[in-house]
């Protein structure tokens, strides 16, 4: 039995949350495979905003079984707190939430170093969400992390110490002064582990492999977006995690010939948190437009998005370095009103035109080539169909899947469950 993965084309904030909630009736298991809690998934439904940064979307749905994969990284706290969150909707985690044992831990002293290391860094800040992720993943890949697993052993407690003392020399280093009451942190940090633990701690790439000799149907669940992947996104911009559908395979311990469908999510334009190059964004009122109707601002930092028009190029790069095999349009409805709706077909650079993703795109390297198209004023919030949608809309969709040789087989039309057409 294969498993589908679900994952974001552009810089994050596509809204997976919303579609991974929608598929989960027709899956028995949702896999988060990477990231932290410096995601945010949105989920709206029964009149009801929900807002999860590390436990999977399917979780509000009551046959599905919940797994956070070794490729999460978890703060505690953060978790504990979505847990309380989870409290008045009745849901059995003990049953339905299941945590990996080589899943790592973001300790307090992960979100000082992230915290020095930003300031540091100075005009040349990456925008990182100081939740300590950058931090934790370079231990892990130092071999120095405290992984779920860890908190099984008598003296889990002697190894966060040991390891807490590395941070705080290193934070020696940086001789910087930061607001940050560690001893407090730590109180919370260690109350919050007890929450943790009363989750299963699983062999989850065992209980997978189970799961699909058995014939589950096992749907992976991504965060952030391709172009943050730490290999293939724009770099150093990125986050520090394999967002692309190779993270599905690191991150949940199945092998690439077990992916079936690739689900790629992706706005009808494009938005960006934080730092980083940006070829489409715009600086004008169709750029303030974008961001007023669609509520950009992140769900985890709260911080305005930067909006501009749909970049085809970075898309189709996303496109296939994922092997995607189905594409959902989000956000349709934001672009009600435009007379005119402009696709970035190709860039201008130094060497002329060119059709593909380059190693650099910073602004004084390329220059977006637009194509225009008919815009559409009908409001899209209350169709229910896909022969209801405006034809202008329906051209603009089949101009992006002939360019991006893959079908477009979900259209969003607004926040809710409700609000989503399949084609």
């Amino acid at each position: 039995m294969a498993v589908d993965l679900l994952l974001g084309l552009q810089w994050g904030d596509e809204g997976k949350g919303k579609i991974v909630d929608v598929l989960t009736q027709s899956y028995d298991i949702i896999a988060r495979f990477q990231g932290g809690p410096n995601a945010g998934h949105t989920l709206e439904f029964d009149g009801i905003k929900h807002v999860l940064h590390t436990i999977p979307s399917g979780i509000f749905h009551p046959t599905a079984i919940n797994l956070i994969g070794n490729g999460v990284v978890i703060d505690p706290v953060i978790f504990q707190k979505e847990i309380e969150k989870l409290e008045p909707f009745n849901i059995a985690l003990e049953t339905k939430l299941l945590i990996s044992k080589k899943a790592h831990l973001i300790l307090p002293t992960h979100r000082l170093l992230d915290a020095a290391a930003e300031q540091a860094k100075g005009k040349a800040k990456i925008g990182s969400t100081l939740k300590g992720i950058g931090p934790t993943y370079m231990d892990k890949t130092g071999r120095n992390g405290m992984r779920v697993g860890t908190l099984l052993l008598e003296d889990w407690k002697e190894r966060y110490e040991q390891l807490k003392q590395k941070h705080l020399h290193l934070l020696d280093q940086f001789q910087q002064e930061l607001a940050f009451d560690l001893e407090q942190a730590e109180v919370e940090f260690f109350d919050s582990i007890e929450a943790l633990k009363k989750c299963p701690l699983v062999d989850s790439e065992h209980y997978l492999h189970q799961a699909m000799k058995a014939g589950k149907k096992i749907l992976a669940e991504g965060a952030q977006g391709s172009l943050l992947d730490i290999d293939f996104g724009t770099y150093p911009f990125v986050t520090s995690s394999t967002t692309t559908a190779a993270g599905a395979c690191t991150g949940l311990g199945i092998a690439p010939n077990s992916i079936g469908d690739v689900f790629g999510i992706f706005k009808a334009y494009t938005t960006r948190v934080g730092s980083g190059p940006f070829p489409t964004e715009l600086f004008d009122a169709d750029g303030e437009r974008m961001g007023k109707v669609g509520n950009e601002f992140g769900a985890t930092t709260g911080r305005a998005r930067r909006c501009g028009w749909l970049d085809l190029v970075a898309l189709k790069y996303s496109v296939r370095i994922n092997g995607v095999t189905q594409l959902m349009m989000m956000k349709g409805d934001v672009l009600s009103g435009f007379p005119k709706i402009k696709v970035c077909t190709a860039y201008q650079t130094p060497e002329g035109p060119i059709d593909y993703f380059p190693y650099d795109v910073s602004p004084e390297l390329v220059t977006p080539i637009y194509t225009e198209l008919e815009g559409w004023s009908e409001d899209l919030t209350q169709l229910g169909s896909a022969d209801q949608l405006p034809e202008s809309l329906h051209a603009y969709i089949d101009f992006l899947e002939k360019e991006l040789e893959t079908p477009i087989k979900i259209v969003s039309v607004g926040p809710d469950r409700t609000q989503t057409i399949f084609r």
